[in-house]
């Protein structure tokens, strides 16, 4: 007779505020389907203490956990060490418990890779990223990595934008240049990936729009947007009523879930049982 074991590994995520976050919600679906007997807990925890909060989860043998906004810079200092692209983006997302050290991983441009993968493999590509804050820095390092010919940033300060071309000509082997948005643009025709790694039509916003001449559109050219609420945006559908392919934010939302329950228990985990999760939680 198997002994009982009524212990259960814990996972998780910090972050102010917390009640909004959904990942809870697909990460114990993934748990569930692969009959995991793991929890992942919303915690809100304040900057303040968010030391001690990484001290607890350490001493309360977590497997690991997420970290979100505002802690994805500070939560550095409370850790043992970063992985290679979490080092060059420097911000992390995803903490992992190796041996007795919490290491720090970035997914989120992880997550979106490896869903963009699934509609055109970036190496190679000319690459039109908009905005330079935290997803677009995490989004360009990642595609650098993966190979991605050139890279535009297109944002409307020119101080941070240029701290992110200068951080991915020095740091990684794409070529990347500054372009700055001061009015409607226009994608040029060599383009092939275009991004929107801003905040534009993030939910309550939903009629947002991202100031590009969407007549500039070709259908050779894959249209992603990295907002996940609602996963249809108004980008969305402007591509696709001009025959791009499009990719929407909740195939890196999911991606990223995938990639850090593959770092706390080594499992390949089911994406579809994820975003069939999220798409029951999201206006689809």
């Amino acid at each position: 007779m198997m002994e009982p074991n009524f212990l259960s590994t814990l996972t998780g995520s910090f972050a102010m505020p917390a009640a909004e976050n959904p990942t809870v919600a697909m990460v114990e679906a993934a748990y569930r389907h692969h009959g995991l007997d793991w929890r992942y807990i919303n915690c809100e925890v304040a900057p303040p203490f968010l030391g001690d909060a990484v001290r607890g989860a350490k001493a309360m043998g977590w497997a690991g956990f997420n970290c979100s906004i505002p802690h994805k810079v500070a939560v550095i200092e409370h850790l043992d060490g970063l992985g290679q692209s979490a080092e060059i983006i420097g911000a992390v997302n995803t903490i992992v418990r190796r041996g007795e050290a919490f290491i720090g991983e970035n997914t989120d441009g992880k997550g979106f890779v490896q869903a963009l993968r699934e509609v055109v493999d970036p190496r190679g590509k000319s690459v039109m990223i908009f905005g330079a804050g935290g997803a677009a820095r995490a989004v360009s390092v990642e595609l650098a990595l993966a190979g991605a010919g050139s890279i535009t940033v297109v944002n409307r300060s020119r101080d941070s934008g240029r701290t992110l071309v200068d951080l991915l000509n020095a740091k990684t082997p794409t070529c990347a240049e500054l372009r700055l948005w001061n009015g409607t643009v226009a994608v040029p025709r060599d383009t092939d990936i275009v991004i929107n790694a801003t905040s534009i039509g993030l939910y309550p916003n939903v009629d947002q729009r991202l100031d590009l001449d969407v007549e500039s559109l070709h259908p050779d050219m894959v249209i992603a947007d990295g907002i996940h609420n609602p996963p249809r945006t108004q980008l969305i559908r402007s591509a696709e009523a001009r025959g791009c392919r499009v990719l929407d934010g909740l195939g890196m939302l999911v991606n990223q879930g995938v990639i850090g329950i593959k770092y706390w228990t080594g499992i390949d985990v089911d994406a579809a049982v994820m975003r069939r999760t999220l798409e029951g939680i999201f206006y689809v």
